[in-house]
């Protein structure tokens, strides 16, 4: 969330930053902001006045009645108890004035990057790079769930039937194609640099709110109510949470963490075609990097993570591009966001296959995860994350792009963790 020293130092430029995400009623909400703030730090200004002098009245009255001056000691004694019991109101309306500025700042979005283009749809996103082979399809060729289907790759009927639609069941070739891209990915990684965590895929409230899901996405999630835990939408929540409540070493930074996962979404809203076979699932597998890092580095840590999710496109042989996105489709969260994109031959759209994130000290202030400098200076972490890579798009662009009339061709870097170079 937003920190207090940034909205009271820089007002104007907050609320112009909400705007470009479109945030509705921003002046508004920042106005309250700074109302709540006052009627807090005002409450504390005056318990700590009375705390010094219940501190400064109590010392004189064993001096009063060492001097016989039992009268005067019991009206110090009542002016005390008077204090105390007119600081007991104050802590209250400071402690309302608290819960209400942190529930009001839990709902108020990040402020973007000034670079972030003004925009209100995904039509406004600023294509920066493109890139990939072209390809040619046979004059008959299939959509993915068609593919699947023919090769016994996917059962999406059998998914209905065992759960229900956007849980699809792989199997054969199409089983061993996921577990490839998971091992590929994840081999990437550590390549990189990346400490690869395996971690628990329900998650309690507090990390949903640590990360910035909760309050905003809760309809978004599976809930399991009788437990109050969340199945997890990305391993972007478990992993930054680790951090949540920790004081790191500047020697510790950059942290780079890696994790596979099952990831769960509702999806609710969804229809159309942009729902069709894999395009868009209710739990599906990714491979996500997280990284902490200090201020003056991260936007080189979100380069590098660009540079490998860019790189991971590259060795699967597939069309993709890059897009920086606009205010207005920017997440929640995000100070700054570039989407990757696939191109998928057969249906003739772009899919959506990676989100690459800097959230400045967003989740960090969240979080509470800070990070101790040379000086012993205790300063707010950046965090970043992003999928390398989300798996279902990842699959259909594959099966898609590759197909020739002998079968589905797999790219060169995938051969090794399949154990074959094409489907028949």
């Amino acid at each position: 969330m937003l920190t207090i020293k940034q909205i009271t130092e820089d007002t104007d430029k907050v609320i112009r930053g909400l705007e470009k995400k479109h945030f509705a009623n921003a002046k508004e909400a920042i106005a309250q902001v700074l109302e709540l703030n006052d009627k807090r730090r005002t409450a504390q200004n005056q318990l700590d006045k009375n705390l010094a002098e219940v501190n400064a009245t109590s010392k004189t009255i064993g001096a009063l009645m060492k001097e016989g001056k039992k009268e005067e000691a019991e009206a110090a004694k009542a002016r005390v108890a008077e204090i105390k019991e007119a600081s007991k109101d104050l802590q209250a309306q400071m402690d309302q004035a608290a819960e209400d500025l942190q529930n009001l700042l839990y709902t108020i979005p990040n402020v973007p990057y000034d670079e972030v283009p003004e925009g209100a749809t995904a039509e406004d996103n600023l294509v920066v790079k493109m890139g990939g082979m072209e390809t040619e399809l046979p004059k008959d060729a299939l959509p993915h769930w068609e593919l699947a289907k023919k090769y016994n790759l996917i059962d999406f009927d059998l998914g209905v039937k065992i759960t229900g639609a956007g849980f699809p069941v792989y199997r054969g070739q199409g089983a061993r194609l996921q577990r490839a891209l998971i091992n590929f990915f994840l081999d990437e990684a550590r390549a990189a640099g990346y400490e690869e965590i395996m971690p628990p895929t329900v998650v309690n409230a507090a990390s949903g709110y640590g990360t910035g899901q909760l309050p905003d996405k809760e309809g978004q999630m599976y809930h399991c109510n009788l437990d109050d835990l969340y199945l997890i939408p990305t391993a972007e929540v478990p992993v930054t949470n680790i951090y949540r409540d920790v004081i790191l070493d500047e020697k510790q930074l950059p942290i780079k963490n890696c994790a596979y996962t099952q990831c769960f979404r509702r999806e609710a809203g969804s229809y159309g075609k942009d729902v069709r076979g894999l395009n868009r699932l209710h739990e599906f597998s990714k491979v996500e990097l997280v990284r902490i890092d200090k201020p003056e580095h991260s936007k080189q840590s979100h380069q590098e993570m660009l540079d490998h999710v860019e790189g991971l496109l590259q060795k699967l042989e597939l069309p993709y591009r890059i897009l920086r996105l606009c205010g207005g489709d920017m997440s929640f969260t995000a100070a700054i966001c570039y989407d990757f994109e696939v191109y998928s031959e057969a249906q003739k759209r772009w899919l959506e296959v990676s989100s690459v994130s800097n959230f400045d000290t967003y989740q960090a202030n969240r979080l509470k995860c800070r990070y101790r400098s040379a000086e012993k200076k205790t300063e707010l972490c950046h965090t970043l994350n992003g999928s390398a890579l989300a798996l279902p798009r990842i699959v259909a662009a594959l099966l898609e792009n590759n197909q020739t009339p002998e079968g589905i061709r797999i790219p060169k870097a995938l051969v090794p963790y399949c154990g074959f170079d094409m489907i028949k």
